[in-house]
């Protein structure tokens, strides 16, 4: 008798939920992080960088994403869309999900200014 190995359905909730990182590049024209080398506020912002930077470049090895640093800056997330218009967020007090989240939401709002 032989056994059949049974099928099992991927989970792809996960892969629908990083979608959207593989379309910076379709929405944004550029990204910048401003942080703080040393200081409390950018902690969240300097440990999104480090566990996210790589595979965002990976995703989309054409999209410009710029890590400015300097001593005392607050933490913050611009993009720079089609038609030179660009947006800011704070990041001070914000977790790294939190962080995820303002970016996938500026990542959608991309749509918006598409030429």
């Amino acid at each position: 008798m032989y056994a059949f190995p049974v099928r099992l359905p991927l989970d792809t909730s996960g892969w629908k939920a990083m979608a959207w990182r593989g379309n910076l590049s379709k929405n944004i024209k550029e990204l910048r992080f401003l942080l703080c080398q040393s200081s409390p506020a950018s902690a969240s912002a300097r440990a999104f960088v480090e566990k996210n930077y790589k595979e965002l470049k990976t995703l989309n090895p054409k999209l410009p994403i710029l890590i400015r640093e300097c001593s005392g800056v607050e933490p913050q997330l611009w993009a720079r869309y089609d038609l030179g218009v660009e947006k800011g967020i704070k990041l001070e007090g914000m977790t790294e999900p939190q962080i995820s989240k303002v970016l996938e939401d500026m990542v959608k709002a991309g749509e918006a200014f598409k030429a």
